[in-house]
């Protein structure tokens, strides 16, 4: 069956503008560490899928799945002690006052749990987040997408956003560090006495750990941990969306080390299965005895056998591995070498990120700064030519974002420099 066969019929079974990457969608049928396969036999240097974080099918994952489903898998209502020594061995990895889990199914699920603990415990019903943020996609969590970009009709009263950390398009040229860091803190009062100003008490502000979705920003230094104390000075709960940023790929565990905070709620998603759904919101016993109180809370599907199962052997595999290590490592490398091409192509603006997990700004000219999603959508679809996989995102879509596997070597990051560079020179005399 050709392409346009199969998105054809894709387009009649799934409903015609279900997204989809690349101009030219590629039908993928096997996958191997970082490696996709076509239905032609092509192979793909997988580097945005961050899901089966160490490496598409490994065979320790596998194996604790196949006999895991083979034993036992049953709903969350009975005893299971491999449920709670992987929720356990899960929260011993997180900073001390996180010392329970509540386990869901995605990352959605999980920022709705959070959420419902934050006002639980505060007795708050207002959120503040990024302008430009995106944690997911149920009615309740949807609110906090892109409220910047939303309609003032549109915008939940219970919500306010402001604008996100970055130094690359600050609120002001020219400002130093601690400038932009007390300039950004500002409009986080802002946005908390905006909900006090319409008698809307504060339950919390919800953030990605390293605002992946916004770009990859560089943040102004300071700015997390201090942002944290206002929001609890104003009795709110600071919580973290870990669902891209944790498991270890920013090189540390969990994106709130990387930006050097601690945060009273933590959710989790994407990685934590290698493809197995499963997804989590941490916090303190007492913060979720409390939720629990409130809210009677279960899901079929999570806390099961077989996702415990799965995460445990994916911890086991990032252990033993030294994958942090190499994330470190091989990001810091690959970052390294992306800033020598930097300095001879101009729309290539700022080269940013954390471990294996980075942003490249394209821009039609450095003075200018004005983004260029065009451009930028150009790369990626010349890179899948060549058999590389990354993707564009940010609010204004001209974020080049590369994400790979953690099991991503200095060998892979090499291939990658050679297409990239060739994928950029033809871009600038096409």
């Amino acid at each position: 069956m050709t392409t346009s066969d199969l998105m054809a019929r894709r387009d009649h079974l799934l409903g015609e503008g279900a997204p989809i990457f690349y101009e030219r969608p590629v039908n993928i049928v096997r996958g191997e560490g970082v490696w996709l396969y076509d239905d032609s036999g092509k192979r793909y240097l997988d580097m945005y899928n961050n899901v089966p974080c160490v490496g598409h099918c490994h065979p320790r994952v596998v194996q604790a799945m196949h006999n895991q489903a083979q034993t036992l898998n049953v709903h969350s209502r009975y005893l299971n002690e491999g449920v709670l020594d992987y929720a356990e061995r899960l929260a011993d990895l997180h900073a001390d006052p996180l010392t329970s889990v509540v386990f869901t199914c995605t990352g959605t699920e999980a920022n709705e749990v959070a959420l419902g603990i934050a006002r639980a415990v505060t007795g708050g019903r207002g959120f503040i987040c990024s302008d430009s943020a995106y944690h997911g996609n149920s009615a309740e969590v949807g609110k906090f997408t892109r409220v910047g970009q939303q309609n003032e009709q549109d915008k939940a009263r219970e919500i306010r956003a402001f604008p996100f950390p970055q130094r690359y398009r600050s609120l002001q040229d020219h400002a130093s560090e601690g400038e932009l860091t007390e300039l950004y803190l500002a409009e986080v009062e802002t946005a908390i006495n905006r909900l006090r100003a319409d008698g809307i008490p504060l339950a919390g502000m919800l953030v990605c750990s390293i605002f992946a979705n916004e770009g990859l920003p560089s943040i102004p230094g300071e700015f997390m941990p201090r942002a944290a104390e206002i929001v609890r000075d104003a009795g709110g709960l600071f919580i973290a969306d870990e669902v891209q940023a944790g498991f270890c790929r920013t090189g540390t565990w969990w994106g709130y080390d990387a930006t050097g905070f601690v945060p009273d709620i933590v959710t989790m998603g994407k990685p934590m299965g290698n493809g197995m759904p499963v997804a989590a919101a941490a916090a303190s016993s007492e913060m979720v005895d409390e939720f629990r109180r409130n809210m009677r809370y279960f899901n079929t599907f999570a806390a099961s056998p077989l996702q415990a199962a799965a995460g445990m052997a994916v911890i086991d595999v990032i252990e033993d591995e030294a994958l942090a290590g190499n994330v470190d490592q091989v990001g810091n490398y690959l970052r390294g070498e992306l800033c020598k091409i930097q300095a001879g192509c101009e729309p290539m603006a700022d080269v940013r990120g954390h471990g294996l997990f980075i942003g490249m700004e394209w821009v039609k000219d450095r003075a200018s700064k004005t983004p260029d999603a065009e451009g930028a959508n150009t790369v990626v679809n010349r890179l899948r030519d060549k058999g590389f996989l990354i993707g564009s995102a940010g609010p204004m879509g001209n974020i080049l974002k590369i994400r790979p596997p953690l099991v991503f070597k200095r060998e892979h990051a090499d291939l990658f420099l050679t297409a990239f560079e060739e994928s950029v020179r033809q871009t600038q005399t096409a």
